[in-house]
C-alpha cells in the first residue's frame, strides 16, 4: 500500500460518551493535555470557549449534544483539526473524554438516512463507526430541538 493510501484510509476514533467516531487522521494536527478554556459571551451555536494552544486562540466547539444527544461531564483532551474557512486552513477543537486511536480501515458510503455530518463508515471487528465530516458537524447547531426529545442526528446545517 502506497502512502497515499494509508493516508487516504487514516481515520483518529475519538470516545464520546459511550460512542466512538471517527475522523479523518488526515485534518488532525493533535491530540491536545487539559488546558484552560477561556469562555465568554457569545451566541455562536456550540462554541464552548476557545483554548490557547502555541501561540494560537483555537474555538473549542462542543459536539456532544449533537452526537451523544446530551452534554457530557467535563472531558480530560482536546481534538484540534484544520477546517478550510474561504480559503484558508484554520484549527478548531472538540473536547472528548476518552483515549483517541489511529486505524487504517475502508471508508464505505455511510447509510442513506444518515446525518449530513457523517461521511461515512469503517467497520471494525463487530463495531460500525461513523466518520464525521467535521465541518458540516462543527456548523450544526443544536436547538431547542435536543431538549423537547427530538433525535440530534436529525438537525440540519444553520442556513
Amino acid at each position: 500500500m502506497t502512502a497515499a493510501a494509508i493516508e487516504k484510509n487514516s481515520f483518529v476514533l475519538l470516545q464520546l460518551g459511550k460512542r466512538r467516531f471517527g475522523l479523518p487522521a488526515a485534518i488532525v494536527t493533535e491530540l491536545a493535555p487539559p488546558v484552560k478554556l477561556h469562555v465568554f459571551a457569545h451566541q455562536t451555536p456550540m462554541v464552548a470557549g476557545v483554548i490557547m494552544r502555541r501561540g494560537r486562540i483555537i474555538p473549542v466547539y462542543d459536539v456532544t449534544p449533537v452526537l451523544a444527544g446530551k452534554k457530557l461531564p467535563d472531558r480530560r483532551f482536546y481534538l484540534v483539526a484544520s477546517r478550510k474557512i474561504d480559503a484558508q486552513d484554520e484549527l478548531s477543537a472538540i473536547p472528548v473524554d476518552g483515549e483517541c486511536e489511529l486505524v487504517t480501515a475502508e471508508l464505505f458510503p455511510s447509510p442513506e438516512d444518515s446525518p449530513k455530518y457523517v461521511a461515512g463508515v469503517l467497520s471494525i471487528g463487530e463495531e460500525t463507526i461513523e466518520v464525521l465530516d467535521f465541518e458540516t458537524l462543527v456548523r450544526t447547531t443544536t436547538a431547542p430541538a435536543v431538549s423537547n426529545g427530538a433525535n440530534p442526528q436529525q438537525l440540519g446545517p444553520i442556513a
